[in-house]
């Protein structure tokens, strides 16, 4: 449970820029559907009547909210169809897109499992080779068990003897997974299967294995009720369901995450129970000694109370000790050995110190450590001995974003992966005895990653905290002031944005515009005290620097505030939502995708209540309320000319339920003032992201790259791309 993620084109001056000012033409005024109000909707907070006449849109399986749907999609596809570019665009991203991408090998036995993607499948199909370099065979296609695409398939992990493979299976972007177990010697599904798992692994132990699940949820709420009183069971391989045995529960508290893990060679049992996002406790059981786990079992304490992160990493045999990451005293993290005999903190030895870059986590195999940190949101590894000594850095090949390293005992190489804004994802094989790579797989792609270039820089908040972001172009584009520009971040959950590949981002990136990234407060790239800087009460902090990225890229002559846009999703969505709300002048164009945009009744809903570490929750006090009204999206919608905007969410979204972008659209568009669009888009048959199928990822982005260009007013032009192809 460790801690959870370029450069040689003609100068514009000679060639042009490939987008140029559209002829503005008077907009049409929006005819948007009608949406009941419930003038009677509505909760009395500490003493506060807050208003809800958009409350009935929350019930998402109703006839009556089905058919809002339907006629605000209708009035988006009605505005989308009108953009002359529309379809350029989606050809365009096609061409882009249409490449082979390959996953790293996972190594079980003699087998190797590689996921593929010969281009525009719509998902990955799972591939079983012998050795690593033998020949692939079709493992699981999803393609041909679901021709519609919105089904994934995803490893969960392998019985110790190497034998079965249990597989996630998740359908129409749903966070609900069923579990299925796979026999590796004849490559065929058993009859094990298991139901209403959410945010589970499978962590095995003799002939089965430990997983989490929820009550089944009443008729009709699988995708909006809340989800309480996760359980531990295990299966043994064979037995239905109904037989499974309980290992933990909780009937007082159903607010908790609970999660079971075992150790490489099945020594110990690791407990995780968490209120949500943030801190968690820690717990262990020596299974060495034959206990099968049961709801009266007397588990070890590693880590009590929820104000830290505290994980068991690995079990090193050689010193019989528990290798630890933990921010207790590091709060940039460090690794710690601990007896299990004697767990308590004053016992805890350093192995890898606290340094001054955020230690992301640590990994192991062929008996090495390999640490992976953060530098200025960019990957760093260093490799170490078992006992901490024998620091070596590991070279990667540019500053980017990398993952891997990670393997058995006695395996004598691994695999990992490089990535940065141009690279879409190399992969390296890595001897351990060397400690030398060599490229394993490097996709053929659709463009030249030399023509652009990625520069990062450090901009004054509006505190005068110092906050890095990375800025994305082609080679020779002007700073004059007006280029498209879109500016994206999430900054929140303690999650670091390094630099990452999006093929969509072409789109901007080949037509002379920029991409920035702004690594804001709340994120987790220098730690938790960075973190905590933008929790709580503190969250106007990240909304502020998101404005002061926007400010800095305007001031620097990167763009101006009619040709810039901005992005984020989930947290981002809100991240968005309350920018817009709060500077609706400083932005051209807005999209809030899958965004927590309710944030008094966000907790009310699937998985809600792990937020509330993060947040807060208006239910608890005053205080938290205050605050919380104070910047919550929805509740600071007041009669504006506000930025063009596309509320992005789709039907199956159960993390983030779309109640809270259907209630934001409804308030947003009769307070709109300006004559700029404010439309949604719900996407159907998907869900929060994960998993949406090609198909409809090439549709979504297509209509969201037609809308931005639109409404900066600027015209793509494709045909200086031909031949540009690396």
């Amino acid at each position: 449970m460790n801690k959870i993620h370029l450069f040689a084109c003609v100068l514009l001056a000679a060639c042009g820029t490939a987008t140029e000012t559209a002829e503005k033409k008077p907009v049409d005024k929006m005819n948007y559907p009608e949406t009941r109000k419930d003038s009677l909707a509505g909760d009395t907070l500490h003493g506060t009547w807050v208003a809800d006449p958009y409350r009935w849109l929350e019930h998402d399986t109703t006839a009556e909210t089905a058919d809002w749907v339907q006629r605000q999609n209708a009035v988006t596809e009605e505005y989308l169809a009108k953009i002359p570019f529309r379809k350029d665009i989606a050809k365009r991203y096609e061409e882009l897109y249409n490449f082979p991408k390959v996953t790293a090998p996972e190594k079980v036995g003699d087998l190797y499992f590689i996921s593929k993607n010969s281009g525009l499948q719509n998902q990955f199909v799972i591939y079983v080779r012998k050795g690593v370099d033998g020949e692939d065979k079709v493992f699981i296609d999803p393609n041909a068990i679901d021709p519609a695409g919105t089904t994934t398939f995803g490893l969960l992990g392998s019985s110790k003897d190497d034998r079965y493979m249990a597989i996630g299976v998740q359908k129409a972007g749903s966070d609900w997974q069923d579990i299925e177990v796979w026999d590796l010697s004849t490559f065929t599904k058993t009859n094990d299967l298991l139901k209403w798992c959410k945010f589970s692994g499978a962590a095995w132990y003799k002939n089965g294995f430990f997983y989490s699940r929820y009550p089944a949820p009443a008729e009709g709420t699988e995708l909006s009720g809340e989800s309480k009183f996760q359980k531990v069971y295990y299966h043994k391989l064979g037995d239905p369901q109904e037989k499974d045995a309980l290992v933990w529960e909780d009937q007082k508290n159903g607010d908790l995450y609970v999660g079971l893990g075992t150790t490489e060679g099945e020594e110990f049992a690791t407990l995780y129970i968490s209120t949500g996002t943030d801190g968690f406790e820690q717990y262990y059981l020596d299974l060495r000694t034959g206990v099968m786990p049961n709801p009266s079992t007397a588990w070890v304490p590693l880590q009590q109370g929820f104000d830290h992160k505290t994980s068991i990493s690995a079990f090193e045999p050689k010193s019989g000790k528990l290798l630890v990451m933990t921010d207790v005293d590091a709060p940039k993290y460090r690794l710690v050995a601990v007896d299990p005999t004697k767990p308590a903190q004053a016992d805890w030895k350093d192995v890898i110190p606290q340094k001054e870059e955020l230690l992301q986590g640590v990994s192991t195999g062929g008996g090495l450590l390999f640490a992976e940190y953060l530098k200025d949101a960019t990957s760093r590894f260093y490799r170490y001995n078992s006992d901490g000594t024998g620091e070596t850095e590991v070279k990667l090949p540019d500053l980017g974003s990398a993952g891997g390293f990670g393997g058995k005992r006695e395996d004598t190489y691994s695999f990992y992966s490089f990535t940065s804004f141009t690279d879409p994802g190399t992969i390296y094989k890595y001897d351990y005895a060397s400690g030398k790579s060599e490229v394993y797989f490097r996709p053929e792609l659709k463009f030249d990653p030399s023509q652009f270039v990625t520069e990062q820089v450090f901009y004054p908040s509006k505190d005068g905290t110092k906050v890095p972001m990375f800025i994305v172009r082609k080679k020779g584009v002007e700073l004059n002031g007006k280029n498209p520009t879109l500016l994206y971040s999430y900054g929140g959950f303690n999650i670091s944005l390094s630099p990452s590949f999006s093929t969509s981002r072409m789109i901007l990136l080949e037509q002379g515009g920029i991409f920035a990234l702004a690594n804001l407060r709340g994120g987790g790239e220098y730690g938790e005290d960075w973190h905590k800087a933008g929790m709580k009460e503190k969250k106007q902090n990240v909304f502020d620097d998101f404005i002061s990225a926007a400010e800095y890229l305007i001031a620097n002559k990167y763009t101006d505030k009619e040709h810039l846009a901005v992005n984020g999703g989930s947290n981002g969505g809100l991240l968005i939502g309350a920018v817009m709300t709060q500077r609706p002048d400083l932005f051209k164009v807005a999209f809030p995708e899958v965004g927590v945009l309710d944030m008094l009744r966000y907790q009310k809903f699937t998985a809600g209540f792990g937020w509330t570490p993060e947040y807060g929750n208006a239910d608890n006090s005053k205080e938290e309320f205050e605050y919380l009204r104070k910047y919550s999206p929805l509740h600071n919608v007041k009669p504006a000319s506000y930025p063009a905007t596309m509320v992005m969410t789709a039907d199956h979204d159960d993390r983030v339920v779309p109640s809270h972008s259907f209630k934001f659209i409804s308030t947003l568009q009769p307070a709109q003032q300006g004559d700029a669009p404010v439309l949604i888009r719900v996407q159907t048959q998907a869900g929060h992201g994960a998993g949406m199928p090609t198909s409809k990822i090439i549709e979504q982005q297509a209509d969201k790259w037609s809308f931005f260009f639109q409404n900066v007013g600027m015209t793509p032009k494709f045909d200086e791309l031909k031949g540009l192809a690396k």
